[in-house]
């Protein structure tokens, strides 16, 4: 997958975005400043590029050397900006999209994914399909049976995230660290609730997925049935669960 630049000189309040966007497995480096990502970008075939426009505004130098990258590269471009600067993006050929302030760090990683996937540069595989369990990753929806489960967002991502390393034990501090961030200052019982709360809308009498491997953790059961299934193909019906309950 393309490495996701993310440029800016104020390096703290960008920071944050980017833990975020490495949760949702995009590959990034914050680079300070526009100088010193051009001479980054200009060693990478394929890169997406994401900008606010006070680095770099319509028509500067920085600008017309990032647009001749475009032209030359698969190189794609996402601006931050702020609405009282909306009318200064310039021609809507010279960026792939753009992001209004303030952001919600799941909005830029949904615009990022979606780009890549039109350009080719993303896995169009984006279901988990255990059995009756079916997990959309693009749609952010799970059914069994193909009836829809209802879950809070950290319940989807711990599900997702264990679903999709199957058969891998992790242990407690891990799945911290994966799912709620290096910087959750909860403690380790928060995933044995959540995967107490997951097994209760998941698993019945007929339906097994995840396993307490003793003194160690948890894993997602490595089951014959489980694949991922491209979006091209697939055939079940999902329902939004967009609007995640607390």
């Amino acid at each position: 997958m393309p490495r996701v630049f993310i440029i800016a000189n104020e390096i703290e309040p960008i920071r944050k975005l980017s833990a975020d966007l490495a949760q949702r497995g995009l590959d990034c480096l914050i680079v300070p400043g526009k100088d010193g990502a051009i001479e980054q970008i200009a060693g990478q075939s394929s890169a997406v590029l994401l900008l606010d426009a006070n680095e770099a505004t319509v028509g500067s130098e920085a600008w017309e050397l990032v647009q001749g990258m475009r032209r030359e590269k698969n190189i794609h471009l996402i601006i931050l900006v702020s609405r009282d600067r909306l009318n200064g993006l310039g021609s809507s050929d010279s960026i792939d999209d753009f992001v209004v302030k303030p952001w919600e760090a799941s909005e830029v990683a949904a615009r990022i994914k979606r780009i890549l996937r039109q350009k080719g540069g993303m896995d169009s595989e984006d279901i988990i399909r255990c059995g009756d369990l079916v997990i959309d990753s693009d749609k952010c929806e799970v059914s069994l049976g193909g009836k829809p489960i209802i879950l809070t967002f950290k319940e989807y991502q711990l599900l997702k995230f264990l679903a999709s390393n199957k058969g891998k034990v992790f242990t407690r501090d891990v799945l911290l660290d994966k799912v709620w961030g290096w910087d959750y200052y909860g403690g380790d019982r928060t995933v044995d609730v959540h995967i107490r709360r997951l097994r209760s809308k998941i698993e019945d009498s007929t339906h097994t997925f995840i396993d307490t491997v003793r003194n160690i953790g948890y894993k997602f059961k490595d089951l014959p049935t489980c694949a991922r299934v491209s979006s091209q193909i697939r055939d079940v019906t999902l329902h939004n669960t967009a609007s995640w309950p607390s």
